[in-house]
């Protein structure tokens, strides 16, 4: 049972309550779960917090949920407090219908995800999942900044701790408030198609499964390292405060490529188009809405972006095989860098995912 909303099979219903916003200032209560042994010794103290009828552990740093906000019909947001960014952070969520699910962790491209661009909007992820019986956790943020842990704050993007939040702050509140199975599988496209590499790499055994759509899983030489910097300046930020200058040894520990042996053990999905105009490179794609303008920017800008793409996720296929770690790659002979074609990989890659997190 959710607080101001009614509960069936686990959506959202609209009601008399339901319109109203659970607020912290409304009904925030801190809560302490102590263990006391025999002698009256507390053995254990974990802090959590309790917003209407949902309790959430908080993470070891502190990091903490501080708002849920019903959403429409079967979604809520999370408002949850990041210490290591020291900013609170929207999280899109969508419960399973039933208790003790895996989740499914969404992150966005260039543009990270927000109310108006993302996963919901470019793909249907609410209809998409709503006769599969999982957790999907979308945070909202992350614009050029690769979910990456950044070695200072930038002018322009602020503090960046992103890899904190995914693998340490976020967690154990979405597991708790939700009360998962723990299982988790994570899915990124373009720019975030690296992220999600990285980050299974930097917490191996929290995610279970990757899929990786259309993304270079490589940051570190210098081709590479130039298309990185070029993602990170589309929304003002600098590459140096990220990863240091070309010669910081971080560009080399967040190359998937160069790290390819840690990804071992983690079920794993790569795709990519090959550049080449395809099926939804047409004017009456939904992408392309009759606009010849935007048409002409799909196919030549769109092409030449998942061709690069392409070479990359080729040779990290080669890496996989030479290292015999076992992997699912698609490579299809068309294909832009534009949302109809990651609506597919999402579809044809949760098969693969589902059998890792047992959904």
């Amino acid at each position: 049972m959710r607080v101001g909303c009614a509960r069936d099979r686990g959506r959202f219903r609209p009601g008399t309550a339901s319109s109203v916003r659970i607020r912290r200032t409304a009904a925030v209560v801190a809560a302490v779960t102590l263990t006391v042994i025999s002698g009256g010794s507390v053995v254990s103290a974990e802090p959590r917090t309790t917003i209407g009828s949902i309790s959430a552990d908080q993470a070891p740093d502190g990091s903490r949920l501080i708002e849920v906000t019903p959403v429409g019909e079967s979604q809520m947001n999370f408002t949850v407090h990041s210490t290591a960014m020291d900013k609170d952070i929207t999280v899109r969520v969508i419960r399973a219908a039933s208790e003790k699910r895996p989740t499914v962790y969404m992150l966005g491209g260039v543009e990270g995800n927000s109310e108006q661009f993302g996963w919901e909007q470019k793909a249907d992820v609410e209809k998409f999942f709503s006769d599969k019986d999982v957790n999907v956790v979308i945070p909202f943020g992350g614009q050029s900044s690769y979910y990456a842990d950044w070695k200072q704050d930038d002018p322009e993007l602020g503090r960046n701790k992103w890899q904190t939040f995914l693998t340490k702050e976020l967690p154990p509140i979405v597991d708790s408030a939700l009360e998962t199975t723990g299982k988790n599988a994570i899915a990124g496209l373009s720019m975030s198609a690296t992220s999600v590499l990285n980050l299974a790499i930097s917490k191996p055994g929290l995610y279970q499964s990757v899929g990786a759509y259309s993304g270079c899983a490589m940051t570190s030489d210098p081709v590479a390292r130039r298309f990185v910097e070029i993602t990170v300046s589309d929304f003002g930020g600098n590459p140096e405060n990220m990863w240091g200058a070309a010669n910081d040894p971080l560009w080399a520990a967040n190359d998937p490529y160069v790290n390819a042996e840690k990804l071992r053990g983690t079920t794993l999905y790569i795709s990519n188009g090959s550049g080449l105009p395809g099926p939804y490179d047409t004017l009456d794609a939904r992408t392309v809405g009759g606009d010849r303008r935007n048409l002409a920017t799909q196919v030549v800008v769109g092409g030449v972006i998942e061709a690069v793409t392409n070479d990359c996720t080729m040779r990290l296929a080669e890496k996989l095989r030479a290292l015999d770690i076992p992997a699912t790659v698609d490579l299809r002979p068309v294909g832009t860098h534009s949302w109809g074609y990651w609506r597919d990989d999402l579809s044809a890659s949760w098969p693969t995912m589902a059998a890792a997190i047992g959904a």
